[in-house]
């Protein structure tokens, strides 16, 4: 290593004019027997020094032993000031993590997709961005054997080659630079030095929503070592920073033997909280605001429009969109006395005849979501969908299925059986289950019972918050109409770009509202809604049979999220009579109650009325009535009259 100890010095001296306080907090840290990071801006270091900087990225592998030993003087030089403490101790471990945030390195020659990944990307500091999908065992490994020469007494490392698995390799010349030379080919191994270090390997996977048409999300493995170690999971989001290098397959009878890339992580930064990223400027949410302020006396004129831009290659299917709409907003998660976590995101379930559009909507809200996955459960086990075991080098793996993968965003689950969703539904009690649409062949019979049509029974029904059936039934008016909007549609232009929100809301515009929404209303029961949700649960329970009387208190939960769901895409924090009898109609539309509003129809023939807030009026009056509580409102009855 040529100047060593110079650059080492260096890097001492901008540790301790930048990063004292992080020292201090090292020094007086009690365990001396840990792994400490220090996290160093890389933007910082090539401001006050370029030379160093620029070493750091073409030789990372050199000098990050050289930080770390610039770390331990460092802190040499500032404990003089903290004797006085008891705790106060020079730390041995301590390992620079640089972080290239802000800085040039994050340029697609530095910062590729894993995809790209190329032999020319070797050597150098690299960032990777990716998913967390494979998660092997912590084990603990030799980090570094002490050498001794026979002949001139020098005392030297020797680090393991990540390129043959791990092995430490035995020296072949004294690596001395004294003024002569020493060369020698003899050296005694100090036993009484033995250092370990904890060793863990992940595997991150790119993101599919960035790759283009036909790609295969690539994947590479990722080396974490100390106090890397078992801090992501199976399903983060992670951008690492490394070094790449390559280690040998492992040793299989009549299988070639090649080098596989691996990334030796130096720095992780987890990124679940930024997610994907929706920049949502000022001047977009002042737009948000103002465009409810414009539809003050018809809001629900003001809601139908956005839900207009929700595939809007399919006409009508109302209820359809209005249930997406509040399947990708979701509730208010609640936790109550105990600890216990009542999940606020919501369920749809669709089910029907070929060719409804079940799988336009499916796709469509993949998209809308910041985080999606899209999968088939036909013929597959909940193993690939939540965990698969693989076995990799002679060990057992774990890696994250689909439901992992989408923890915090959106699961699409296309054409899965029953046993499968038997075991997700059970599995649904942890924070895997966020939201899961179903997409399904089935030809429906309307005269039988929708859990013999679909043969899942009540109690899995009701684990979906909303369950549209759509049956195509001979409609000759309805087909006209749709007909005509399909020959129409191959004549507009397209105007995704269009900024006028009063009629159909364009796809980034909806994108970043729901993002905004989800983030930011946390919507609060009123009296009334309350009110209003009690009643209509007493009503079911009393009309519900006694093996389905379980099945209304888990729909009690259901109308509560959808009631919130409603708030939010209204863009209130307070959940009025309006989200809950929304909420109702939602639920009357699954079918899987029993019905007490008896003009819902089907889902697949509903459309938006011309004037929404009139036919709201109509409906409400009708439930209200259902409820017996409408003298609880008089202005109400008063106005009908």
């Amino acid at each position: 290593m040529d100047n060593s100890y110079g650059k080492a010095k260096e890097l001492a001296s901008f540790l301790i004019k930048h990063y004292t306080e992080q020292l201090h907090s090292i020094i007086l840290s009690p365990d001396p027997r840990l792994h400490y990071p220090l996290l160093v801006d890389f933007a910082e270091l090539l401001d006050d020094n370029p030379t160093l900087a620029h070493l750091l990225f073409s030789h990372p592998a050199e000098y990050l032993l050289v930080f770390d030993e610039a770390a331990i003087w460092a802190q040499k030089v500032i404990f003089k000031d903290l004797k006085q403490w008891d705790n106060a101790s020079v730390k041995d471990y301590v390992h620079v993590r640089i972080n290239v945030s802000g800085s040039p390195l994050e340029c697609p020659e530095t910062f590729p997709s894993i995809g790209r990944v190329r032999v020319k990307h070797r050597g150098i500091l690299l960032t990777l961005k990716g998913t967390v999908i494979r998660s092997g065992a912590i084990k603990m490994i030799e980090g570094e054997k002490i050498y001794e020469c026979r002949n001139c007494k020098h005392r030297f490392k020797v680090y393991p080659e990540v390129e043959t698995r791990n092995v430490i390799p035995k020296p072949t010349i004294c690596p001395s630079q004294s003024s002569k030379f020493c060369e020698s080919t003899r050296f005694n191994l100090i036993e009484d030095n033995k250092i370990c270090h904890d060793y863990q390997e992940i595997k991150i996977q790119e993101n599919a929503q960035v790759l283009g048409v036909g790609a295969i999300p690539r994947s590479i493995p990722v080396i974490l070592k100390d106090d890397l170690v078992d801090t992501v999971k199976a399903g983060d989001d992670v951008i690492v920073t490394g070094v790449l290098t390559a280690k040998w397959s492992p040793d299989v009878k009549d299988v070639r033997c090649d080098l596989d890339p691996v990334l030796v992580a130096n720095y992780v930064r987890r990124m679940n909280e930024v997610k994907s990223g929706i920049d949502i400027p000022d001047d977009v949410i002042m737009k948000f605001k103002q465009f409810w302020l414009d539809f003050e006396n018809a809001p629900l004129k003001g809601r139908n429009a956005i839900l207009r831009g929700i595939c809007p290659q399919v006409f009508g299917l109302f209820t359809v969109k209005l249930a997406v709409a509040l399947t990708l907003i979701g509730g208010v998660q609640h936790v109550d006395a105990s600890g216990t976590k009542v999940r606020g995101e919501s369920h749809l379930l669709l089910v029907g005849d070929p060719g409804t559009g079940k799988s336009q909507f499916l796709k469509f809200a993949a998209k809308l979501s910041n985080r999606s996955v899209i999968t088939t459960g036909l013929g597959s086990t909940s193993a690939g969908l939540t965990v698969t075991a693989v076995k990799d080098g002679g060990e057992w793996m774990l890696e994250a299925g689909a439901l992992v993968l989408a923890d915090g965003g959106l699961c699409c689950i296309d054409e899965f059986d029953r046993l499968v969703l038997l075991q997700l539904s059970v599995q649904g009690q942890l924070s895997l289950v966020q939201q899961i649409q179903r997409d399904s062949m089935i030809l429906m019979n309307p005269n039988l019972a929708l859990s013999v049509n679909t043969t899942l029974s009540g109690p899995l029904l009701s684990r979906f918050d909303i369950v549209l059936v759509l049956l195509d039934k001979k409609n000759p008016e309805w087909d006209a109409v749709v007909s005509s909007h399909i020959l129409a549609e191959g004549e507009k232009e397209n105007d995704n770009c269009n900024e006028d929100l009063t009629s159909t809301w364009p796809f980034p515009m909806l994108r970043r509202y729901i993002h905004f929404v989800k983030r930011n209303v946390r919507p609060v029961l009123s009296k009334e809604a309350e009110n209003v949700i009690s009643r209509y649960f007493q009503l079911q329970r009393r009309s519900a049979t006694q093996n389905a009387a379980r099945t209304t208190v888990r729909m009690l939960e259901s109308l509560i999220r959808l009631a919130q769901a409603h708030a939010r895409l209204m863009f209130r924090n307070e959940v009025t009579r309006l989200d809950a009898i929304t909420a109702i109609l939602c639920i009357e539309s699954s079918m899987t109650t029993s019905a007490i509003v008896d003009s819902v129809g089907n889902a697949l023939h509903s459309n938006f009325a011309e004037n929404p807030d009139e036919e709201y009026a109509k409906q409400e009056m009708l439930i209200l009535q259902k409820l017996c509580i409408i003298d609880e409102f008089p202005a109400l009855k008063s106005n009908h009259q």
